[in-house]
C-alpha cells in the first residue's frame, strides 16, 4: 500500500505554495489529491476537505481520463503546457482554466503529477469588468473635462513648480518635446511628478484636444493588462467580448504607460511591435489595424538598473527612450522645498478653510534637511497631516507633525542641529550651499576621491557631480 503522507511537501514547502497566485494541485498515479492550494480551491470553488485524499473525478465529475490535463500527464509521462480546460465544478459553476501540467516521480518509485493553474473565468470577468466600468464612467469623465478642460487631464507647465537648475532644464526640455510625436520615457523616483510632467507635455502638444489615457502596468496581472492595452475579440478566451483597448481608445490622443518596468518581459515584446509598427491585433483576432498614438513611460528606477535585472527588455528601452528626461528627486532640489511648502499651505488653505500663515523656520530646517525619499508626493502629504493636527490658523509647527514624522525628521546631523534651534535662518542658498558642499566631502573622503563610486553613493550622474566639484573648487 503506497503511503501518501510520504508524497506531501514538506511544512515550509507548502507554506511557499500557499503563497503562489497559481492553483498548484498535485495527485498520486491512482489520480488521488496529495497535495491542493489555498489558489486552486479558490479557483476551482471548492473547500480541500472536499479534494486531499479524493480522487479527482470525485469532485471534477465533468472532466474524463482523455479531457483532465492531470489525468494526461500521468497517462504520458510528459509535460503538458498551456492547455486551455473547461469544467464544471460541484456547486454547478462554469470553471475555465490554463493548464501546465507536469509529470512527478516519488521517493518509493511511484509517480504522480502537478498541475500549475491559471483561472480564464476569473481573467474574462475582470477585463470585462474593467473594460465596463470605462465604459460607464464616460459621464464623469466629460464632467471632468468641462471642470478640467483638458479631456480628462489636470496638469499642464504652468502648475510645474521649482528653480533648481536641474529641475528647470528638465522641464524645459519636456516642453521642447511637447512639439513633437516621439515616444518619451520619464525617468524619476516614486512622488517626483512623472505623470505631472506627461500630462503636461500631452496639453502642449498638437494633441490636446485628443484623450490622454495612463495605466499603472503594476496594477494589474499580465493577462489582463494585455487585454486592457490590446483589445479582446469575442472568443478569445471565454467570457471574451469585442471590445477595443486602450491603444484604439486614444485614438490620436497620448497613452501614459505607467511603471513600464513591472511588464511582464512578453508583454514587452508585443508593446516593442506595436511601438514598431503602429499597429495593434486584439487578443483572438485575426486582423491588425493601425492606430495614432503618442507613448509616454515611466520608470522608477534607472534604466540600467531595470535592464539588468531583467525588468526591462533593452530593445524597449531604446524604442522608448527617444526622449529620455530624468526628473531630480526632491534632495536634489532642495532649494525648491520652500516653494512648495508655500504651494501646499495654500493649497490645503483652501481644501480646509484655513488661512494658515506659513511655516516655523525650524521646521522649514528640517525640511530642507530630510531626504524626501517619497519626494513632492511625501511633503504634500506630510503638510496635509499637519493641517489636520492644527489647532487654529497659526504658522505650522514641529510640533504641529505628527509623533512619527517628528521622530524621523528631528535627527539632523550635529553639524545642522545649531542652526535648526536658531530663532532665524541664514538665507536659504548660502545655506543649501554649506550642506552641499560638506555632503560632497564627505562622499569623497568616504570613497578616497573616487568620482564614479562617489557619485553612486550620492546617487547622481558622475558629471552632476564633476560640475557641483568644479562650482565648490573641491
Amino acid at each position: 500500500m503506497i503511503n501518501n503522507k510520504e508524497k506531501m511537501p514538506d511544512l515550509n514547502f507548502k507554506r511557499i505554495l500557499d503563497k503562489l497566485d497559481e492553483g498548484i494541485h498535485i495527485v498520486d498515479q491512482s489520480g488521488e489529491t496529495i497535495y491542493y492550494n489555498k489558489k486552486a480551491a479558490e479557483i476551482d470553488g471548492l473547500n480541500r476537505k472536499e479534494v486531499i485524499g479524493k480522487n479527482i473525478f470525485s469532485f471534477y465529475p465533468s472532466l474524463t481520463s482523455e479531457s483532465s490535463t492531470l489525468m494526461q500527464a500521468l497517462r504520458k509521462q510528459r509535460t503538458v503546457s498551456g492547455i486551455k480546460q473547461t469544467f464544471i465544478n460541484l456547486k454547478g459553476k462554469k470553471i475555465t482554466t490554463v493548464n501546465t501540467t507536469i509529470p512527478l516521480s516519488f521517493a518509493d518509485g511511484s509517480i504522480g503529477a502537478m498541475e500549475i493553474s491559471q483561472n480564464l473565468t476569473e481573467l474574462a470577468s475582470l477585463l470585462n469588468n474593467v473594460q465596463g466600468l470605462e465604459s460607464g464612467l464616460t459621464t464623469e469623465k466629460q464632467l471632468c473635462q468641462k471642470s478640467c478642460g483638458r479631456n480628462n487631464t489636470r496638469y499642464q507647465f504652468e502648475d510645474i513648480i521649482g528653480t533648481a537648475d536641474n529641475f528647470t532644464r528638465v522641464t524645459s526640455d519636456a516642453l521642447k518635446a511637447a512639439r513633437t510625436n516621439s515616444a518619451v520615457l520619464l525617468i524619476g523616483e516614486t512622488g517626483t511628478g512623472k505623470e505631472l510632467f506627461a500630462q503636461s507635455i500631452h496639453n502642449a502638444s498638437q494633441r490636446q484636444k485628443r484623450p490622454f489615457i495612463a495605466q499603472n502596468c503594476a496594477a494589474l496581472p499580465r493577462d489582463l493588462l494585455e487585454g486592457l492595452l490590446f483589445g479582446t475579440e469575442k472568443g478569445g478566451f471565454t467570457g471574451a467580448k469585442s471590445r477595443a483597448g486602450l491603444f484604439e481608445q486614444a485614438a490620436g490622443g497620448t497613452v501614459l504607460l505607467d511603471e513600464i518596468n513591472a511588464m511582464d518581459l512578453a508583454l514587452q515584446a508585443k508593446l516593442l511591435r506595436v511601438l514598431q509598427e503602429k499597429m495593434v491585433r486584439r487578443i483572438g483576432g485575426k486582423e491588425e489595424k493601425e492606430i495614432d498614438v503618442r507613448f509616454i513611460a515611466t520608470i522608477n528606477m534607472t534604466p540600467e538598473e531595470a535592464i539588468e535585472n531583467n525588468y526591462l527588455r533593452k530593445d524597449l528601452y531604446y524604442r522608448l527612450s527617444v526622449i529620455n528626461l530624468a526628473i531630480p528627486p526632491l534632495r536634489e532640489r532642495r532649494k525648491d522645498i520652500p516653494l512648495l511648502v508655500n504651494h501646499f499651505i495654500d493649497y490645503y488653505n483652501q481644501q480646509f478653510c484655513r488661512q494658515v500663515s506659513g511655516i516655523a523656520n525650524n521646521l522649514l530646517a528640517l525640511f530642507i534637511n530630510y531626504d524626501w525619499p517619497g519626494n513632492v508626493r511625501e511633503l504634500q502629504h506630510v503638510i496635509e497631516a499637519t493641517f489636520n493636527l492644527l489647532q487654529s490658523d497659526e504658522e505650522l509647527q514641529i510640533s504641529n507633525l505628527p509623533n512619527y514624522l517628528q521622530e524621523r525628521m528631528q535627527s539632523p546631523s550635529a553639524a545642522n542641529e545649531a542652526i535648526v534651534e536658531q530663532e532665524s535662518l541664514p538665507e536659504l542658498d548660502f545655506y543649501l550651499e554649506k550642506v552641499e558642499k560638506d555632503i560632497l566631502q564627505k562622499a569623497l573622503l568616504e570613497t578616497e576621491r573616487n568620482i564614479s563610486q562617489a557619485a553612486r553613493l550620492l546617487s547622481i550622474s558622475r558629471q552632476s557631480l564633476q560640475y557641483k566639484l568644479k562650482k565648490y573648487n573641491l
